[in-house]
């Protein structure tokens, strides 16, 4: 599997979004940026819980390279939640989380993992495209803050990377056949922004991805929301935006360039 990766920050000069990959693993996690005026009981910062728990996946990821990828986040959790224990509140549901997603390359298999709202898309040689994303949190927007913050980690609400491993449980997972993929890209959501809202569709992000890289992809995203104004959609107008694009050498015949337009 080789791996095209970027991540760029969005309205701020922080990225709290993170991508890595290695010769068989690629994984990205999204950082979830504390509600306004929240006490979260915790010591650190969102940008701290993200490179803790990257480098354990990271590692977790060749040197147990056949385990399930759900006991591979667990792990991960539990190595960050045993990092800062004895300073922080691991109670408090506004302590640091974040999103992640997963795809790895394994005898023949590509094994992927999404828990919240990044992504995984994978398109097969037959041209179909698969995009799977865990949207339980999208299903609460029409709620405040203060309704959403119970909901976190529990069931009927919506589930994140924090400090509780039992999240790993609740992330989707499954497994293709390698032989069938052509390409496959892991996004956070502020990457996933030209399908999303924009009307974009997968092929058409994949296409520049490959042909153009995953900086075009970022630089569609930005122009696209610079046509926007402020406040038409919910969130920042300007999400940090990160992607890993993955090409896969047993299935290496490349594309021409398509003749469809690619930017909306």
């Amino acid at each position: 599997m080789k791996v095209d990766r970027l991540s760029q920050p969005g309205d701020g000069l922080v990225n709290e979004d993170l991508a890595l990959s290695g010769q068989y693993h690629a994984l990205v996690i999204d950082g979830a940026t504390a509600e306004p005026g929240a006490e979260t009981g915790c010591v650190h910062d969102v940008r701290w819980l993200v490179a803790r728990l990257g480098t354990a996946l990271d590692r977790l990821l060749v040197e147990r390279p056949a385990d399930d990828l759900r006991a591979i986040l667990r792990a991960a959790i539990e190595s960050v939640r045993d990092a800062h224990s004895g300073t922080c509140d691991l109670g408090n549901p506004c302590g640091p989380t974040a999103t992640v997603a997963i795809l790895r390359e394994r005898d023949g298999l590509a094994d992927y993992l999404v828990l919240s709202d990044s992504a995984v898309v994978l398109e097969r040689l037959d041209g179909t495209v698969e995009a799977v994303i865990d949207d339980r949190i999208d299903r609460l927007l029409h709620l405040s803050w203060q309704e959403v913050r119970p909901l976190r980690n529990a069931p009927g609400g919506f589930w994140v990377a924090g400090s509780d491993p039992a999240a790993a449980g609740q992330a989707r997972t499954g497994t293709v056949e390698l032989s069938r993929l052509r390409r496959a890209a892991l996004l956070t959501d502020g990457a996933y922004r030209l399908v999303e809202r924009y009307g974009w569709t997968w092929h058409q992000l994949l296409d520049v991805a490959e042909f153009d890289g995953p900086a075009a992809v970022v630089g569609e995203t930005r122009r696209a929301e610079l046509r926007t104004a402020p406040g038409h959609f919910a969130g920042k107008h300007h999400d940090d935006a990160t992607i890993a694009f993955c090409r896969f050498e047993t299935t290496a015949a490349p594309l021409t360039r398509p003749t469809h337009e690619v930017t909306k």
